[in-house]
């Protein structure tokens, strides 16, 4: 063996152990800030999409930028992640500070500093003390810590509350990311303080409910207790609860409280449009985030109010802010696949429309830029939640009664993985929002003959009415659909006990729907005269419930209502 070959060896040799040396370090180094601050960011290069899939389906993704995958890590993933032996490195971030609060009344006055957790409830208490026709505070739950996790339903006087459509902005579901938290505070002060004195505030609330959910990981943004002290993006359990979600393709993965309780707040109320806030990065995506060649059925619709979104946000910014991808929009696979997000959940599972807004490439947005990020947004606000007034909004009724019908509206060779809508089951109320055009619609019930709406014209920035009548399908006996008022217990938590009328002794069909007429079970039984009828409802969340019974013989029907409280 020579000289130099030896000498080779020793440095191979020496090289390595130097690496394993680095890499220990770099491992113990993560483990030390990880113990010390609930959490660590990293960067990973990438070749290929496996990697990033590989990832995104284990770790919290924040950004991927020029081959270079940013990633947070919490108490739960840091030993995988050091198991999986990549080159990465960490991101050293400067010692948080925790940001002094100042009072109530200044807070309310400039919008310029974040609250105290205390505070922060007294304000949501202030807003439906102040404005009680206006305004009402309710619980969407509690954190895994027992905090709130507070929403405000904002409405107007004029027209009737419950036939106005539901929309939701939610922000903060990554507890360090912190501007929209004070953005939605100061929308709903917004709100409030100009109903009847500026007109596209009233317009907005004359014809909606507008829902506000400020802060929806409590526990990640005060994770230190009641001030904002090196707050984390992950809840108390160390989740990141916008991977939490029900997934299109693996539905069960919800583990933890908060999400448990947002879905059903959101099955109850479905709303028609939402947006949910972060910060990070300065752009409107939208869906899918799980798909990257899959696109949803009204994607140019989607593009075309994220593209407004941003768009105004330039005029009233400048064209350096919120300019990120293609200039403030992606879709979201594009830009980094997700499992278990917000955004497709709503949109597969519930109909509804969401969108996902990054407000600012810093997680924490510093207290004297926040009346800078409201400037920059708030147009952008209220002209997203104005979308929820345009469109189609119609009512299904039966032909012979006038009864609300649960229909499925749907467009043929246009609708496709879950873009359907469905008709309220109590009101038959709907709303279907599409790209300007003329469009064929169907409209198709249990028990109905379908009925095909043509050339329904779509105008940009305006609504669209329409009254869509069903015809039953009939026979010589006297289907009519009566409604059962002996349900008992109503409201009730497990199971209630129907009376139903003589005509329906047999074979029993019953159905059970929810307010928007998805059918959740489906079953026959059989109903004897004087003997009350068992229908388990254990697995329903709480909220209103319709109840279909048809006898199988004479297709006799009634129906009834549940309500159901958890």
């Amino acid at each position: 063996m020579t000289k130099y070959l030896l000498l080779m060896i020793l440095a191979l040799t020496l090289y390595g152990s130097f690496s394993l040396a680095q890499e220990a370090g770099n491992d113990k180094r993560l483990r030390e800030i990880i113990n010390d601050r609930g959490q660590a960011e990293v960067t990973v290069q990438y070749s290929d999409f496996k990697t990033i899939d590989y990832l995104t389906r284990n770790v919290s993704i924040i950004s991927v930028k020029d081959n270079v995958v940013h990633v947070i890590l919490s108490p739960i993933t840091i030993e995988w992640f050091i198991l999986q032996k990549f080159d990465y490195n960490i991101i050293e971030k400067a010692e948080a500070r925790g940001i002094v609060s100042v009072p109530v009344t200044k807070l309310l006055q400039d919008w310029d500093t974040y609250p105290t957790y205390t505070q922060y409830d007294s304000i949501m208490q202030s807003f439906s003390s102040q404005y009680p026709a206006q305004c009402q505070l309710d619980t969407i739950g509690t954190s895994v810590n027992g905090k709130l996790v507070l929403v405000l339903k904002i409405t107007g006087n004029e027209g009737g509350d419950e036939n106005k459509p539901a929309v939701l902005y939610s922000s903060t579901i990554h507890g360090n990311e912190t501007g929209g938290f004070i953005l939605m505070l100061h929308l709903a002060d917004y709100l409030l303080k100009n109903y009847k004195l500026n007109s596209r505030v009233t317009d907005l609330m004359d014809n909606l409910q507008i829902w506000i959910n400020p802060l929806a990981n409590p526990d990640g943004t005060y994770n230190s207790g009641d001030v904002i002290s090196d707050p984390v993006r992950f809840n108390a359990n160390g989740y990141d609860l916008n991977r939490n979600f029900p997934d299109p393709i693996t539905p069960n993965t919800v583990k933890q409280k908060e999400t448990i309780d947002m879905v059903n707040f959101m099955r109850k109320h479905r709303f028609v449009l939402s947006a949910n806030f972060h910060s990070g990065s300065e752009v409107v995506n939208y869906p899918w985030d799980r798909w990257l060649s899959k696109l949803h059925a009204d994607d140019l619709w989607f593009y075309d109010i994220s593209r407004a979104y941003a768009d105004t946000a330039h005029y009233y910014a400048g064209p350096a802010y919120m300019n990120d991808l293609d200039n403030g929009v992606t879709r979201g696979a594009v830009w980094y696949i997700i499992y278990g997000g917000r955004q497709d959940f709503i949109t597969w599972e519930l109909q509804g429309r969401e969108v996902t807004i990054e407000l600012d490439n810093q997680f924490i947005t510093p207290p004297p830029q926040l009346p800078l990020l409201w400037q920059n947004n708030y147009h952008s606000l209220l002209g997203y939640l104005e979308n929820a007034i345009y469109g189609i909004h119609g009512i299904v009724l039966d032909s012979k009664s006038s009864a609300p019908v649960p229909a499925k509206i749907f467009i043929s060779g246009h609708d496709k993985d879950s873009s359907q809508v469905y008709a309220d089951t109590l009101k038959g109320t709907f709303v279907r929002f599409l790209s300007p055009g003329s469009w064929n619609i169907t409209f198709s019930a249990n028990g109905y003959r379908d009925t095909i709406i043509n050339d329904i014209i779509v105008y940009s920035g305006q609504r669209t009415d329409i009254t869509v009548e069903l015809t039953p399908l009939m026979n010589n006996i006297d289907t009519t659909i009566q409604t059962v008022t002996d349900i008992y217990p109503n409201p009730a938590i497990s199971e209630v006990s129907a009376i139903l009328p003589d005509r329906l002794v047999g074979t029993v069909n019953v159905r059970l729907f929810d307010q928007a007429g998805r059918l959740l079970k489906d079953y026959n039984t059989e109903f004897s005269k004087g003997t009350p009828l068992i229908i388990d409802i254990g697995f329903l969340s709480s909220g209103n419930y319709a109840v279909v019974f048809t006898n199988r013989s004479s297709q006799v029907k009634v129906r009834g209502r549940i309500v159901v409280v958890k």
